[in-house]
């Protein structure tokens, strides 16, 4: 995979270029580079002049720092940091302007803070000196701008804050930023930087920034596996729940591997990655229903929630196991499912640990094993069957089980999607690991495309495509994407599931008030959103190929012309798709 590195050595300035006395911000940005940040997504303010100078300086003298990404929105910038890590694993770095542009951060930071993604948000602090030193205020915002505790915004959402103090201290910071942020269960991490002692003078800047080691993922308990283990080997209706263990393709070929030997049927509930590939014969689909009435040993793999318990829940006498890197979602005020035993470990350890364990007191051919993996397999054949049938789009309208279906189809399968809701897993064919994402647990709207953009920047090479309903592109500020995308030739494909609604408001009203007042107004009050915009006519504005689509029949093409406009034209298209 080709991703994008920050500018190299050597650090030797060109001839005649006049000697200047380094700032800590050099430092700040030398030693992101050290610790593999690949990108700066920046949205400025009146805090940037010493990040603006440490840039232009890397520029004059080829000093490695990480590529600088102008991003006119904060929300789309974490997006897109989210995006890229996605893509290649690394830490990103994201600024914003002192506690105004941290604000406007807070919706995807949550995004990322549930996802478990490494992200370095610093922010710029108005000046605390009124005078005397050397980036002292010189702007009326400079007073309004102070808080008592800029960090407090944030704190819930990350692992770590901190302010810094000395110009000396900023490598020592970084380091320890990164090193949170990147320790298992990794995350966001805040800090922010005064101008003052960021455009501060140091000393020379020729030596690295040495990265500190981070621990291992946590290895499986081998007490708790054996237990586990004889669980499996007793249980005659054994199921397994996932929502992220996908998260790491070594997982999904660990998972691969166990449900196919064991004959354990997977259900990825809520999924935010491709756990298992569609065509996987113990794939069962993506609601834990009867299989969860029936269980008698539920495997709860990386999911925060493996079942809503105010509709289903499994028998009294299920034992239930929570495995994965946190499993029991510390960071969950409240998270009360049952619990028999739980497991600290990373999913494709555990998996493979579990394997050799059941091995040996089963064999994969067992009669009893052999019985359940075919009759497993006939359901999850007649499963697929009943969907395909189901997106056969009806002929005067299109549905999303329909686009769905039609996407799958058509972008193939070594496209990556970024799904924010609409995407309708079960008719969408994903075989490869790392080819599906989804908005995060957490729900901060405006994140798909943003986040499709990144991993653009990140990888290169990679079809990337973007689907989502019309009011979360709306919050994903559209007009700053297209921007971005076209500013730095990053081409993707977005498909619009346009009903003209917020689907989300409109559902949980029914579900809760169909045969009250609200019912009969179908729901849609603080629901609608028509007249719609012509999204796809916007688009074409920004150089995009944007196309409308109301007819089945005009879908598949419509989708092609745009698929091709993105990979052989190296345009960004936009299918506005108008469906129920």
């Amino acid at each position: 995979m080709t991703t994008a590195k920050p500018i190299t050595q050597p650090m030797l300035p060109p001839e005649g270029t006049p000697k200047r006395t380094p700032i800590a911000g050099e430092l700040f940005l030398r030693a992101l580079a050290d610790h593999g940040v690949d990108f700066f997504f920046a949205n400025p303010g009146t805090d940037f002049p010493p990040i603006v100078e440490a840039f232009v300086r890397a520029r004059d003298t080829n000093t490695k720092v990480p590529k600088p990404v102008l991003v006119p929105h904060e929300n789309l910038a974490v997006a897109m940091a989210h995006g890229a890590y996605l893509m290649n694993g690394r830490m990103q770095a994201v600024m914003v302007h002192v506690n105004v542009g941290t604000a406007n951060t807070i919706n995807n930071l949550t995004n990322l803070s549930r996802d478990r993604v490494p992200v370095l948000l610093a922010a710029g602090r108005t000046p605390f000196t009124e005078r005397s030193q050397f980036g002292s205020r010189s702007r009326p915002i400079h007073w309004a701008q102070e808080m008592f505790d800029q960090a407090g915004m944030v704190r819930e959402l990350v692992k770590w804050d901190y302010e810094l103090r000395t110009p000396a201290q900023v490598g020592d910071a970084v380091c320890r930023a990164c090193e949170v942020a990147m320790t298992t269960p990794r995350g966001p991490v805040y800090l922010v930087l005064p101008r003052e002692p960021l455009s501060a003078p140091l000393g020379d800047l020729t030596a690295p920034v040495q990265p500190r080691p981070v621990p291992a993922r946590p290895y499986p308990n081998p007490t708790s596996i054996e237990t586990l283990a004889e669980w499996i080997a007793a249980a005659e209706h054994p199921l397994l729940i996932t929502a992220t263990a996908g998260m790491d393709p070594l997982a999904v070929e660990s998972l691969s591997r166990f449900a196919e030997r064991w004959a354990v049927p997977v259900v990825t509930f809520n999924p935010r990655a491709m756990c298992l590939p569609t065509s996987h014969p113990m794939h069962l689909g993506f609601e834990p229903g009867a299989h969860l009435a029936a269980a008698d040993l539920v495997i709860a793999l990386e999911t925060d929630v493996p079942w809503i318990p105010s509709l289903q829940a499994p028998p009294s006498s299920c034992r239930v196991a929570h495995v994965g890197e946190e499993p029991l979602y510390l960071r969950y005020p409240m998270r009360s499912f049952p619990s028999d035993l739980a497991i600290a470990a990373d999913a494709a350890a555990a998996l493979r640990a579990l394997d050799e364990a059941v091995g040996r007191r089963l064999t994969p051919d067992d009669a009893r094993i052999t019985a359940r993996r075919r009759r497993l397999a006939e359901e999850a054949d007649t499963r697929r069957a009943k969907r395909a049938s189901e997106a056969a789009g009806a002929p005067d309208r299109i549905t999303p089980a329909f686009l769905s279906r039609m996407i799958g189809d058509v972008v193939g399968p070594e496209a990556i999607i970024f799904n924010e809701y609409p995407l309708q897993a079960d008719y969408c064919a994903r075989e490869n690991p790392g080819t599906y994402f989804a908005l995060s647990p957490a729900g901060g709207l405006g994140w798909s495309l943003g986040a499709a953009l990144g991993a653009k920047l990140a990888a290169p090479h990679r079809f990337i495509v973007s689907t989502i309903g019309d009011g979360a592109y709306v919050f994903g500020n559209p007009t700053a994407c297209h921007w971005v995308a076209g500013v730095n030739d990053l081409p993707v494909l977005t498909v619009i599931f346009n009903n003209s609604r917020y689907g989300a408001v409109r559902n949980a009203t029914l579900s809760m008030f169909k045969d009250g007042a609200s019912g009969n107004d179908d729901g849609r009050f603080l629901a609608d959103l028509a007249p719609s915009p012509a999204f796809d006519e916007l688009a074409r504005v920004q150089g995009a190929h944007g196309e409308r689509v109301e007819r089945p029949q005009e879908l598949r093409a419509a989708l092609a012309r745009a698929r091709d406009a993105v990979v052989n034209e190296r345009r960004q298209a936009v299918v506005n798709v108008i469906c129920e």
